[in-house]
């Protein structure tokens, strides 16, 4: 069927929907995006996308792991292969950085979001992603 399954264990949140799984370990919830519809526009209806908030400490320890970086990351993503990947988002982050951005919540996370699928795609920073990023955030009515 169409509608999402939700499994709830402890503090972990999982909602499985046509090739997306988003789940949460962090105390906040998710803002109401259209994910299903933003990962099927940048990424195809095929790849298989997992979406995961996480604490700072966790967004911290990854960002050190990976990046070199020693401090949280509001968004990370992972390609796990050609077809598949992960976006991690830190809502506590996120929540900080939105006011450096004049954006809410909601609408940074949503450019997060698309950012991180961007990456998941193949593009890296520069103007050919900021262009990509405004047209998808256009899309799905987030003001960046």
């Amino acid at each position: 069927t169409g509608a999402p399954s939700q499994i709830r264990k402890g503090r972990i949140t999982t909602v499985q929907n046509r090739n997306l799984s988003i789940s949460s370990t962090a105390k906040s919830k998710l803002p109401r995006l259209p994910f299903l519809r933003m990962k099927e526009a940048i990424l195809g209806p095929r790849y298989e996308l997992s979406v995961a908030s996480v604490g700072s400490s966790v967004s911290r320890r990854l960002n050190r792991v990976h990046r070199g970086k020693d401090k949280p990351a509001n968004v990370l993503s992972f390609p796990l292969s050609k077809h598949s990947g992960e976006i991690l988002l830190d809502l506590a982050q996120a929540r900080k950085d939105a006011s450096l951005f004049a954006m809410s919540p909601r609408a940074f996370l949503g450019r997060l979001f698309i950012h991180g699928a961007l990456h998941l795609k193949g593009f890296a920073h520069g103007g050919i992603m900021e262009k990509k990023e405004r047209t998808y955030a256009a899309q799905f009515g987030i003001r960046i």
